[in-house]
C-alpha cells in the first residue's frame, strides 16, 4: 500500500531578529493551507536561547499532511476531504484506510483492507483471564490501556516500526482488535459473558452486537444505531496535534512498538479535558436533572463570574464559531431522540439547554454553541451505552488518526525523539548539609 506523500513548505522571506546584540535570521515557512510558522529549531544552537510556550499552543511540533482544521472558518478535512462529505458517503474502514495511507480506497482495496480487518478480530483466548484481574467498577479506560499495551506481548512478531510488513500486520491488528477488547470491558463490567466478533457484520454492527448480545437470545441491530455509531466514529477519526495523538507521536519518536504507543494515547484521551468531556458533559446533565432539571438556573450560574459552574459541552478551544462535527451528528441526534421516544427527563434537559444557549446573547456573543462532545454525549445515551464507556468509544473512533500519525512520523525523513526544552526556575547551586547537622 503507499501512501499519500505530502509536500513541502513553501518559503517566505526569513524574520529577523536581533537578540542580545546579535542578529539571525530565522526561516519562516507557509503551509498548503496559508498555514505560516517561522521555523526556530536552529534558534538554540545560534543564540543560545529558546521560546516559552505553555502547553504548545503557538507550537507547531511537526509538518504533516493527515488533517486540516481551521476554527475561524469551522472547516474540517480529512487528506483534503471536507469532514461533511466523507460522513455523508464512506464508512469508518474507508475513513481509516484514508488516513492512514492518504488516499481513498478503491473498490479491490477496500475489499482486501475489510477482509484484513475481519482476519484479526479475534483477542488471544489467554488475554481473557487479563479481564479476571480487573474489579468489577473498573473504569473501561483503564481496561482499554492495559489491554492494548498487553497486546506488544502476544503479538511480538510485529513489534518492529522499521519493518513495513511487521507495522502493517499492527495496524490491521488494531483497528480490529480494539472494538473487541472495549466490548469485553463492558461485558466485564455488567458480569454478562464475553461475545465473540461476528465477521459477517459490518465494523459498527460487530460492535453492537458484542456488546449487547447475550448468548440466550437473538439481538437485531437497529440499522439507525449503527449508522449513529459510524456518524460519531468517523467525526472523531482525527483531530490534529491534540493531547493524545502527540502523545502518540512523542511515544513513537522513541521507537516504542505501535501497540505501546496507542495504550499511551489512550491514558492521555482519558482526561476529562479532552476525551472525557463527553463523560463530563452527560454528568454534568444528570446534575441538572437531580436538582429538579432548571436549566435557566445553571445557565445564571454559568454567567456569574464568581460560580466556578462551568457549563460542559458548549463552545471550542479550536472552532470559534461552530464545530463542523457537532452540526453533522445533530442531526444524527434528533433522529434518534425523535424515533426513541425515550422517558428520559435527561434528554428533555438537553434539548432545553441547547435551546437556551443558542438564543441567549450571552453564549451567542461568546460563541459558546453545544460542541461535538455536548451531542455524542446524548446519542451514546440514547445508544443505551454507559457513561464509563463513552470515552472508550472516541478512542475506538480515534484510533486510525493516532495510527496515521505513528505511521508518518516514521516516515518522515527528519524523524528524531521529541525532547521539549525548558526554562529552569529551581534553586540555584546549594551547599549539602550532612543528616545531622540539618535544622
Amino acid at each position: 500500500m503507499s501512501t499519500a506523500v505530502s509536500r513541502e513548505p513553501s518559503k517566505k522571506d526569513p524574520l529577523n531578529l536581533t537578540l542580545q546584540g546579535q542578529d539571525i535570521q530565522l526561516p519562516v515557512l507557509e503551509g498548503t493551507e496559508g498555514e505560516v510558522a517561522i521555523d526556530i529549531s536552529q534558534l538554540r544552537k545560534l543564540t543560545g536561547a529558546i521560546t516559552l510556550d505553555e502547553g504548545f499552543v503557538n507550537t507547531g511540533s511537526t509538518t504533516s499532511a493527515i488533517t486540516f482544521l481551521d476554527g475561524e472558518k469551522g472547516i474540517l478535512r480529512y487528506r483534503g476531504y471536507p469532514i461533511e462529505v466523507l460522513a455523508q458517503n464512506c464508512d469508518f474502514l474507508e475513513i481509516s484506510y484514508l488516513l492512514i495511507y492518504g488516499d481513498l480506497p478503491n473498490a479491490a482495496q477496500a475489499a482486501e483492507f475489510r477482509s484484513n480487518i475481519r482476519e484479526h478480530t479475534l483477542i488471544h483466548e489467554e488475554m481473557r483471564s487479563f479481564y479476571d484481574g480487573f474489579p468489577r467498577d473498573a473504569h473501561p479506560m483503564a481496561i482499554l490501556s492495559s489491554v492494548v499495551g498487553g497486546l506488544s506481548t502476544f503479538y511480538q512478531d510485529s513489534l518492529d516500526p522499521s519493518d513495513p510488513r511487521q507495522v502493517e500486520i499492527s495496524i490491521h491488528r488494531l483497528l480490529a482488535k480494539l472494538p473487541t477488547i472495549a466490548a469485553y470491558s463492558y461485558k466485564k463490567s455488567n458480569g454478562q459473558p464475553f461475545m465473540y466478533p461476528q465477521n459477517r457484520l459490518g465494523y459498527c454492527e460487530n460492535f453492537l452486537q458484542m456488546m449487547f448480545a447475550t448468548p440466550t437470545e437473538s439481538y437485531e441491530i437497529d440499522p439507525d444505531f449503527a449508522d449513529a455509531l459510524r456518524l460519531l466514529l468517523i467525526v472523531h477519526a482525527d483531530h490534529e496535534q491534540n493531547c493524545s495523538t502527540s502523545t502518540v507521536r512523542m511515544v513513537g519518536s522513541s521507537n516504542a512498538n505501535l501497540f505501546a504507543s496507542i495504550s499511551a494515547g489512550i491514558c492521555a484521551l482519558w482526561g476529562p479535558l479532552h476525551g472525557g468531556a463527553n463523560e463530563a458533559c452527560v454528568n454534568m446533565l444528570e446534575q441538572i436533572v437531580a436538582d429538579g432539571g432548571d436549566v435557566q438556573k445553571y445557565i445564571d450560574m454559568a454567567k456569574d463570574k464568581t460560580n466556578n459552574f462551568r457549563l460542559m459541552g458548549f463552545g471550542h478551544r479550536v472552532y470559534k464559531n461552530f464545530d463542523p462535527r457537532a452540526k453533522i451528528i445533530k442531526a444524527s441526534c434528533d433522529r434518534l431522540l425523535e424515533k426513541l421516544d425515550l422517558d428520559d427527563p435527561l434528554f428533555e434537559v438537553a434539548q432545553r439547554l441547547e435551546e437556551s444557549a443558542l438564543q441567549d446573547e450571552y453564549f451567542v456573543e461568546r460563541k459558546l454553541y453545544p460542541n461535538v462532545d455536548f451531542y455524542s454525549g446524548v446519542i451514546y445515551r440514547a445508544l443505551g451505552i454507559p457513561v464509563q464507556m463513552f470515552t472508550v468509544l472516541f478512542a475506538i473512533g480515534r484510533l486510525p488518526g493516532w495510527i496515521a500519525h505513528w505511521h508518518e512520523m516514521h516516515q518522515s525523513p527528519g524523524k528524531r525523539i521529541y525532547r521539549p526544552r525548558q526554562v529552569y526556575t529551581g534553586a540555584t547551586e546549594r551547599a549539602f548539609v550532612p543528616l545531622d547537622q540539618r535544622p
